[in-house]
């Protein structure tokens, strides 16, 4: 009885987060990147999905993880599109997934939070934070399910990650910049199962 209620004193703060899931309908994970150090292309992953366990009072048990199938790449070019797919960027064959796994989240103010975590993309992972946005106060959905919204903005070099490929243009520049800008928006789902079945609206 008393190894009972060690355990149940351990657990108890996991046991009060609020487990939520990446609504996959009204969610996104996109990227900006410069071309010809003139423009910006912008293009998203059609496939994310992902869980968060989230509580305001008690916010160091907080953790997020997401997955993202990065053969669902759409920058609205195919042949772009394409060579993204290649062994020159994300190589989708050898490391069809990019991945997130926080170790870390805090405050950064009124209504931010800082999200410290493991990425792994091109099969190397590194520490990124996420400036996140949110969340928002939850409220109710189709069917009476709690839903909150978030936006979490991360800058990385994807030359860190081993996606090295590049040409140089006349005028002693590249055609793809380094830096990659990353953007989550996501609708969480309260217990739920990430837009799976049921309105979408």
């Amino acid at each position: 009885m008393r190894r009972i209620g060690i355990v149940l004193f351990i657990c108890a703060p996991l046991l009060a987060q609020d487990a939520w899931r990446i609504d996959t309908a009204h969610s996104a994970a996109q990227f900006a990147v410069r071309h010809l150090m003139v423009s910006t292309v912008r293009g998203h992953f059609g496939k994310l999905s992902g869980s968060v366990v989230y509580d305001t009072a008690n916010l160091a048990q907080a953790s997020v993880e997401a997955t993202v199938d990065v053969a669902s790449v759409d920058t609205r070019e195919p042949k772009r599109d394409a060579h993204l797919k290649s062994p020159d960027f994300f190589d989708v064959e050898k490391f069809p997934t990019m991945t997130f796994k926080s170790t870390k989240v805090e405050r950064a103010g009124e209504g931010k939070l800082k999200l410290t975590g493991d990425f792994t993309l091109h099969g190397v992972t590194k520490q990124v934070v996420f400036d996140v946005e949110g969340p928002s106060a939850p409220i109710a959905g189709p069917g009476g399910s709690q839903r909150i919204g978030a936006a979490a903005t991360a800058k990385i070099s994807r030359k860190e990650f081993g996606m090295t490929w590049n040409r140089m243009i006349e005028a002693g520049g590249v055609t793809v910049g380094d830096e990659v800008t990353i953007t989550l928006d996501l609708e969480l789902v309260k217990g739920g199962m990430g837009g799976k079945g049921g309105k979408k609206d």
